[in-house]
């Protein structure tokens, strides 16, 4: 009779640390995803990340947006994510207007090399945000240049008028300069750009 009893304690004790154990890695499954944004480390803190202002590009536009402000926050994650994440924040824009985020080798004109990484909208009192997943520190283009390859790191920060009749709000119907920096290559003129938000550049070199 006890060689029975021990049996079924046996059992019971082994069928209850499999559900155990089959709970746990369900837990542990639970927890995972591509887009899940760990918890930092020790190792994780200011030095893994770059936060900087913008400027008005022109003294026009300035002066036709006195409160203009946008501020940029890139997190540096390439290492451990494969990508970094870059969250702009702008306000003082005229409302419900589209606006297109480039990565630059020269903030200002001629603007060199330029990466498209994506666009904002304002809301009805001229505020924006939004924020990309992408290469950001070590972002570069590479080109042929009379049979030479090229490389241009992009450590400036730009935004554009999507429409070239957004900017009408500042230099009147028809009269700013319609640029090719949108997906139909047709925008407004610069808004902002981050020439002046910090001695040398904005986003360290590769």
């Amino acid at each position: 009779m006890r060689s029975v009893v021990f049996k079924l304690i046996c059992v019971v004790a082994l069928v209850g640390g499999l559900v155990g154990a089959g709970s746990a890695s369900a837990g542990s499954d639970d927890h995972k995803g591509d887009d899940h944004e760990s918890k930092p480390s020790e190792h994780d803190g200011r030095e893994n990340e770059v936060a900087f202002d913008l400027a008005p590009s022109t003294p026009d536009i300035a002066r036709c947006l006195p409160q203009l402000e946008a501020h940029v926050r890139v997190k540096l994650q390439t290492d451990r994510k494969g990508r970094d994440k870059f969250r702009i924040e702008a306000s003082g824009l005229p409302p419900n207007q589209e606006f297109t985020v480039f990565l630059l080798e020269i903030p200002a004109k001629p603007f060199g090399a330029a990466e498209y990484i994506g666009d904002f909208s304002t809301d009805e009192h001229g505020r924006g945000e939004n924020t990309f997943k992408l290469i950001v520190e070590e972002a570069f283009s590479s080109t042929l240049v009379n049979g030479q390859r090229v490389r241009a790191d992009l450590n400036h920060v730009g935004f554009w008028f999507a429409d070239p009749a957004g900017d009408d709000v500042c230099f009147g119907a028809g009269k700013g300069d319609v640029t090719p920096f949108d997906g139909d290559n047709e925008a407004g003129v610069q808004v902002m750009n981050s020439a002046n938000s910090l001695p040398g550049v904005p986003l360290p070199p590769p």
